[in-house]
């Protein structure tokens, strides 16, 4: 009987069948990135908004303090947004006509919140409180990144379920003194990897990881 198919063939298919297997992983592999990048979590990406409002400025050049315009940080999961009459406070006597600012004179005339974009926002599924993470030594900037560095606010990390785990999974690289979480030029008095597992025996810090700490 004549052979149907050259012997070539069963080259073909062997390179047609790893083949195959390589493009999958391959395609997984470029999925897995695409998904921790910027492009998709946004990290490093300055956010535009109504009012050019700089951190660097407020926080670092007045000193200002976090707790000023995020009121309810310390004690709800909301961090809380400013109000306009937070901003008129200082800005009804300085910088009267900026013509930057006319946004946030028209929105106290009017009685209305600026509409600022978000920067840090977290999917519907992903509970997260901002109050338990202070109470526990977690710092604003271990989340938030050197925002007193920031002329205009991005989002530092990607916030994504493999960056919240890495801090849960080992919270004594992370932690600090509750006194020093809103310090954004925190030095630790001793090595971390002393400190970080006293405070987590202090403090009673547990690493939850479980699906229900963050999906209720």
């Amino acid at each position: 009987m004549a052979q149907i198919f050259h012997p070539s063939t069963n080259t073909l298919s062997k390179v047609s069948i790893f083949g195959g297997v390589f493009f999958v992983f391959g395609a997984l592999w470029l999925a897995s990135e695409i998904n921790r990048s910027s492009y998709v979590t946004q990290a490093g990406v300055v956010r535009a908004q109504p009012v050019a409002f700089g951190h660097k400025h407020h926080v670092a050049g007045l000193g200002i303090d976090c707790r000023y315009c995020h009121t309810s940080v310390e004690e709800a999961a909301f961090a809380g947004i400013p109000s306009t009459k937070t901003c008129m406070t200082c800005h009804s006597q300085i910088w009267t006509e900026a013509p930057m600012l006319e946004p946030v004179r028209a929105a106290f005339r009017e009685d209305a919140s600026i509409p600022w974009t978000r920067v840090h926002d977290l999917p519907d599924f992903a509970y997260f409180d901002h109050s338990i993470h202070l109470a526990k030594g977690i710092g604003c900037q271990s989340c938030h990144g050197q925002v007193d560095q920031m002329p205009l606010a991005w989002r530092e990390h990607s916030l994504n379920m493999e960056w919240c785990l890495s801090c849960h999974r080992e919270p004594e690289k992370h932690v600090r003194p509750p006194s020093e979480v809103f310090n954004m030029n925190y030095v630790p008095e001793r090595p971390q990897s002393e400190l970080g597992p006293e405070l987590v025996r202090q403090l009673h810090i547990q690493g939850r990881t479980n699906c229900s700490a963050c999906h209720r």
